[in-house]
């Protein structure tokens, strides 16, 4: 499951394929929408709950509130079921969906990060990020991308920094799902299911606030 995006996304992976799957895009819901993102898929695979044995999560980065809906909800699961619960970067699985949809790369990926700026990485090709993810506005590190296709939401938002933006636009979750399936078959260690946010929250205490209190 993914909630670091607009979109929010739930998939089922046997091992070897996608179950099923099911994605809605909309950056206010997060908390509406995955439970019933998660009945859903369960419903169409015909299995309950019960028979998860691993929960692969997006990690980020993205903004505060929609990620911790599902590092939340991906840690509940794990403790009720007892079993682990992975962490994926979700620039990771976006990266690997453009290379089913035929990017080779390189290539980066750009997603919304809320203030006039993208959360973005740099690829080799579809399974081989450079470097880490970074936050940025746009026109600062265009000349860093110039001549790069550039995949997700934040290419499509900013077309004058990057002109060749690529599909997806979001990710589905049926390619986090095959790259963690992908990765743990390896004998990969994936990240642990800790929020990736490379920013301070929104929402802060405020500073020499007046306190008042009684005579």
């Amino acid at each position: 499951m993914d909630t670091a995006t607009p979109a929010v996304t739930v998939a089922l992976h046997d091992g070897t394929r996608v179950v099923a799957e099911s994605g809605q895009v909309d950056a206010r819901r997060h908390g509406e929408l995955l439970l019933p993102a998660v009945d859903r898929v369960l419903a169409e695979a015909g299995v309950t709950l019960d028979t998860v044995t691993d929960v692969v999560v997006g990690v980020g980065p993205g903004p505060y509130t929609g990620l911790r809906v599902g590092l939340v909800t991906a840690a509940t699961f794990g403790s009720a079921l007892s079993v682990p619960v992975h962490g994926l970067c979700t620039l990771d699985a976006l990266a690997y969906a453009a290379g089913q949809a035929g990017v080779a790369g390189p290539f980066a990926v750009a997603t919304d990060a809320r203030r006039k700026e993208v959360y973005w990485a740099r690829y080799e090709d579809p399974r081989t990020r450079t470097g880490e993810p970074a936050v940025d506005r746009p026109a600062d590190i265009a000349g860093q991308l110039a001549g790069l296709p550039v995949v997700g939401g934040g290419a499509v938002l900013y077309p004058d920094a990057f002109p060749d933006a690529r599909g997806p636009e979001h990710l589905a979750a049926g390619a986090m799902a095959a790259l963690a399936a992908e990765r743990l078959a390896a004998g990969d260690v994936l990240l642990p299911p800790q929020p990736l946010y490379l920013r301070r929250p929104d929402a802060q205490v405020p500073k020499n606030y007046k306190v008042v209190t009684p005579k």
